[in-house]
């Protein structure tokens, strides 16, 4: 980029210390380049004018030419506003301040034409327009030098100081006219060639002021290309960089254990899914680099097979290996499904949880340093300093995102040579989503389901349709079902979350009454070894209902529950509502989800509840959500830097985000450190965007 770019913008004509400090406080523009990347939100027809009595009730963005005839001030106190009014040939409308009235009367003309422009109301009788855009009409007409106008991002404080989207604009041009719309080119010859992209100079000229449609729309092509091809490049080079430097074991052979194992003990064919990610897991610890995998799979989708046939590899290598849950629950049962099948291999395989006694532990603990203990499965306690391994070869983490990356860290220095690592989740990520975030891992996706999985029929039922609804509760009861009832937690603390739980729980207690009927209930304000107790009774099949908050989200695994009801459906997320229903559907019975509302529903809501009652799919779940919620509230707040997008967006530019990323592939498999002449302005901009300037050193 030019060095003048990175002038402080207080040195920009028309912006001065005062605006500057806004600019900078407001919209985080310190330079010039920061003023530069400030892309409109949208854009306006501003040779489009209405006359007072075209105005529709609408509240619309629309123009209008006239003056104003009079002004006063109304109401008192706070309340107080300044009231212009407004004539043209055809009617009168008022122009309205609550805010900057003093600075308002001192610069308004009267009698002098004005075009007005902003969102009109309808309030007594007549059509206001509050805080409008204003200019001369002769001014209008001079500094009109297109139809579309530009809209930028703005705030409350910078309307109320007079930084209006005018002035915004008017410091546009001023930087224009200073660098003389000469901008460093920073994609090479040959993409800008073959994707036939207009240059970076065109494009910020046309992003900004754009001479007609067709220039606009390419403009934001090129540089939303731009924006998510060096993400990628970023993402591919932190993945090329961890292959190239951190060395992993290379397990050759693939023996006795596996195909024992494959041959005679696996409970089930493998889906196509589960065979292809095996093969792309296999490929990965054969290579001489660790692997860094994230396995992605829906709820039932067989993830804990293929978890148990990679460490399987491990230990035909003579390596050992461990799979580490979020909670003592899903340890247990990881436990709990994998112990008799390794006890058909005469594999060793222990827990080591929280409670875990100190006699088991002193034996795990001496088992694993002596090597005879080949598989440990557990919660954090598998990071304790006292944990030591012989020869960790392959460390499996579930639900990752529930551990800090200073938890996971850990794992890699249980051996000299960092182990492989096999990440999973039954969180479905949107495929534009997990290209942008994870891209720097390697991807692997289990999308099918095995045979005989019936899918759990959803229903929506309203609050009126719950003696229905406890009827068929009853029937399924009767047939030897179990029932889940879960209430929303948004926080543990909120009284009425847990008031909602204790009504649900006392009004079941009075439908269901003993010893007919045996209930658990589990929520977040018990203690852990009663909650293990209530959870444990419901596993054993001693009570027929559960009676929880979200802590079952994750990690119970009754086959025998054939029912998830989810009480206020409307207060939960798609993904956790998505992951509640996956709770049920374990066994071979039918299973049924039924979501309880309220009438009062806001269109988010009904989105919701329509998508969970239309598909059983978690990535066409995640998608709605994602459009639903937004990148960043669907990946929390540590990766949110990732998607932090000027002018792209990773929902609706996903096409372009696509072949941003196989260009970036393409380039990166050629000229991995982006030495050749082609790619030298490629490597300037990187190292420029980065701030690693010795990146290079660790690409071979």
């Amino acid at each position: 980029m030019n060095t003048n770019l990175q002038t402080p913008i207080d040195y920009l004509k028309g912006v001065g210390p005062n605006r500057a400090d806004l600019l900078r406080k407001e919209l985080g523009i310190h330079t010039y380049q920061d003023l530069i990347n400030l892309f409109p939100n949208r854009y306006i027809d501003r040779t489009q004018y209405y006359k007072i009595n075209q105005l529709q009730r609408n509240n619309a963005d629309v123009q209008v030419i006239g003056e104003i005839t009079n002004l006063k001030d109304v109401g008192e106190g706070r309340a107080k506003r300044l009231v212009a009014t407004f004539k043209d040939d055809t009617g009168i409308m008022e122009l309205v301040w609550f805010r900057g009235q003093k600075w308002i009367r001192e610069s308004i003309k009267l009698g002098k034409p004005y075009v007005i422009f902003g969102k009109t109301n309808w309030f007594n009788g007549v059509f206001n327009m509050p805080h409008p855009e204003m200019e001369f009409l002769e001014e209008h007409e001079k500094n009109l030098r297109s139809a579309m106008q530009p809209v930028y991002p703005s705030t409350e404080k910078l309307s109320n100081k007079g930084i209006t989207n005018r002035v915004i604009s008017k410091i546009m041009q001023q930087l224009f006219l200073e660098t003389k719309g000469n901008f460093s080119e920073s994609l090479s010859e040959n993409l800008i060639s073959e994707l036939k992209l207009i240059s970076k100079s065109e494009a910020l000229f046309n992003i900004h002021f754009p001479k007609n449609q067709e220039l606009l729309s390419r403009a934001q092509f090129r540089l939303k290309f731009e924006e998510f091809f060096y993400i990628q490049l970023q993402l591919i080079i932190k993945n090329l960089i961890h292959k190239s430097k951190i060395k992993g074991f290379n397990f050759e052979h693939v023996g006795n254990n596996f195909n024992t194992f494959f041959k005679e003990h696996l409970p089930f064919e493998l889906t196509n899914a589960q065979k292809r990610v095996l093969k792309e897991i296999r490929a990965d610890l054969g290579s001489n680099a660790q692997m860094n995998r994230l396995l992605q799979g829906d709820v039932g989708s067989g993830k804990t097979i293929v978890a148990l046939m990679s460490m399987l590899i491990a230990l035909d290598n003579g390596f050992q290996a461990c799979l580490m849950a979020p909670t003592e629950i899903l340890s247990v049962q990881h436990y709990n499904s994998l112990v008799e099948l390794c006890n058909k291999l005469n594999i060793s395989i222990k827990l080591l949880t929280g409670s875990s006694n100190t006699s088991e532990r002193k034996e795990i603990h001496k088992m694993l340093e002596n090597g005879e203990l080949q598989i440990l499965i557990g919660t954090h306690a598998l990071l304790e300093d006292k944990v030591k391994f012989k020869n960790l070869g392959l460390a499996i983490i579930d639900e990752q995102h529930r551990f800090g990356v200073a938890q996971r860290s850990k794992l890699w220095r249980k051996n000299d040579t960092p182990p492989h690592i096999l990440i999973m989740t039954a969180t479905p990520i949107p495929r534009t989503l997990a290209m942008s975030v994870y891209g720097d891992l390697d991807i692997s996706i289990i999308d099918e389901l095995p045979p005989g999985r019936k899918h759990i029929k959803t229903v929506h039922r309203y609050d009126k349709n719950r003696l229905k609804v406890f009827r068929f509760i009853k029937d399924e009861i009767t047939k030897g079902r179990q029932v889940y009832v879960v209430y929303p937690l948004i926080q543990e603390s909120e009284k009425m979350d847990y008031k909602d739980l204790m009504d649900g729980y006392e009004s079941i207690v009075r439908d269901f009454p003993m010893p007919q009927y045996q209930i658990s209930i589990v929520h977040g304000k018990m203690k852990a070894a009663d909650k293990d107790y209530e959870m444990q009774r419901f596993v054993k099949g001693e009570t027929q209902i559960m009676v929880a908050t979200t802590v079952i989200e994750v990690g119970v695994n009754v086959p025998n529950a054939s029912v998830m009801i989810i009480e206020s459906a409307e207060r939960f997320g798609l993904s956790q509502l998505h992951q509640l229903r996956g709770r049920v559907g374990r066994g071979a019975e039918q299973s049924y989800c039924i979501l309880m509302t309220g009438h009062k529903l806001s269109e988010d809501s009904k989105t919701r509840l329509q998508t969970m009652v239309s598909t059983n799919d978690g990535f066409e779940i995640a998608e709605v959500d994602l459009r639903l919620r937004g990148p960043g509230d669907l990946m929390g707040t540590q990766q949110s830097g990732v998607l932090n997008l000027k002018i792209a967006d990773v929902i609706k530019d996903k096409d372009i985000l696509q072949h941003a990323r196989h260009y970036s592939k393409t380039i990166l498999k050629g000229d991995p450190s982006l030495s050749l002449s082609e790619h030298k302005v490629l490597r300037y901009t990187y190292s420029q965007l980065t701030k690693y300037k010795n990146i290079w050193n660790y690409i071979s």
